[in-house]
């Protein structure tokens, strides 16, 4: 039977998958239903959606909310922005968004800075570290292209260098004691920062951010403060995976887009680090979102006292309906709760590996360990170059993908959307291409 043809899914009665119907009234929504929280999104029920690590649909509260502030601006932008951005403090709609931040991440307010993305975070992070020639970030061979980039051009601009190293050989044998000996060993006098994403979106790998800490913490030890090695974090497919605190994790920068796992608004992303890492760093960005930097030009001085998370967020108009919704994000996954996702994505996740596992033309490169992984589950077909496989999920309604890597996989990821039988589908397509 082939299933190469986009009709297949319905003429071949591989499968059963649910159709939940979009909410287009308000409805009662309750967090412990799963086909209710399917309800909140408009996703096509058409198709089943497996590619959650990418770009999120956003839940009914936050489309609202998205078309509220965009209708307010539209009716009146001079003093609906006015009055939510530069007046009362206690008005400032961006604080809402740092205050469910920092709760969601076990911190406070003040810790959070407002980004478009992990990109702008990361590029913000290194660009302002104000690193000394000579001095080195270390890094993996597994980090996406952005997270490599921002160091590259950071390390150019100030003279450092950077150094890429490898965790672990096999990912899918993937040994945290393996992966933190290899750290240890790779540290040098001159290392200034190790830069490190949370989990590899190329291989599925979660790392064990907190045990990362402590070997640094270790390391630091008989540093001079103006020495120690500096932990920057990539955190964006652990964030609104992962039931752990971030700000409790012991990194000292921690950058994640909130428009793929926290169901935000696109361009809209956090950054976090405690106080006396964020005088570390030069704003890159004028900012509006701070008092005492616009002050000072106004009174034509320097900015008084250290650096800010506030004077860290980018400045110019952004798309305020956008930025500003995304504390209806944090409230929406805070609802259904953290470690109910957390389980939820490991449960649907291990039904893809497991599933994967047991094929012989499958090459998975994913942990099966939910402690090792996230909510992305990379693998190899034999015969097929990545991208066709991906077509051929197209063709039969899965939505996934080919990692754009130098080596690249096919890419699944489940979500709080995706329900036990449409992994099942998805399995059904990848069974029939053996041989």
């Amino acid at each position: 039977m082939s299933l190469t043809n986009p009709a297949s899914l319905v003429d071949s009665g591989i499968a059963s998958v649910p159709r939940v119907t979009p909410q287009t009234a308000p409805q009662p929504f309750d967090p412990d239903d799963w086909k209710s929280v399917r309800a909140q999104f408009l996703l096509s029920p058409d198709l089943v959606h497996l590619s959650n690590f990418y770009l999120a649909s956003n839940p009914t509260p936050v489309r609202d909310a998205i078309t509220n502030y965009r209708r307010a601006f539209d009716e009146n932008p001079h003093s609906f922005l006015d009055d939510n951005m530069f007046a009362r403090e206690e008005d400032m709609l961006w604080r809402t968004v740092c205050a469910e931040a920092a709760e969601y991440v076990g911190g406070q307010a003040n810790e959070i800075a407002l980004t478009s993305s992990t990109t702008m975070g990361l590029a913000l992070t290194y660009n302002g570290l104000r690193l000394k020639p000579g001095q080195e970030v270390l890094t993996t061979t597994h980090e996406f292209y952005p997270h490599h980039e921002a160091i590259r051009l950071a390390a150019d601009k100030w003279g450092a260098t950077m150094r890429s190293i490898p965790l672990y050989d096999s990912s899918f044998d993937f040994s945290a004691d393996e992966a933190i000996a290899r750290l240890r060993a790779a540290v040098r006098p001159n290392t200034r920062v190790f830069g490190v994403a949370w989990v590899h979106s190329n291989t599925g790998v979660r790392l064990p951010m907190s045990r990362i800490a402590e070997a640094i913490a270790d390391l630091n030890r008989n540093r001079d403060e103006a020495d120690r090695i500096l932990l920057v974090v990539d955190g964006v497919h652990g964030f609104g995976v992962a039931d752990e605190d971030v700000a409790q994790m012991g990194c000292d920068f921690f950058s994640a887009g909130t428009h793929k796992w926290i169901l935000g608004p696109r361009g809209t992303g956090i950054m976090w680090a405690k106080a006396e890492n964020w005088a570390l760093l030069q704003p890159t960005i004028p900012s509006l979102m701070s008092k005492e930097t616009s002050a000072a030009w106004r009174q034509d001085r320097r900015p008084a006292g250290p650096t800010e998370a506030a004077w860290v967020s980018p400045g110019g108009f952004f798309s305020y309906e956008h930025q500003w919704a995304a504390a209806e994000a944090f409230r929406f996954v805070r609802q259904i709760g953290r470690k109910r996702i957390q389980d939820r994505i490991a449960e649907l996740n291990s039904q893809i590996k497991e599933g994967l596992a047991a094929m012989e033309h499958v090459t998975l490169h994913t942990p099966l360990d939910p402690e090792l992984s996230a909510g992305i589950v990379t693998f190899d077909v034999e015969g097929y170059a990545p991208r066709e496989v991906a077509r051929i999920l197209r063709e039969n309604r899965v939505i996934a993908n080919a990692t754009p890597y130098g080596i690249p996989h096919v890419r699944l990821s489940a979500g709080i959307v995706n329900f036990p039988e449409e992994i099942d589908l998805a399995l059904n397509v990848i069974r029939s291409l053996k041989g």
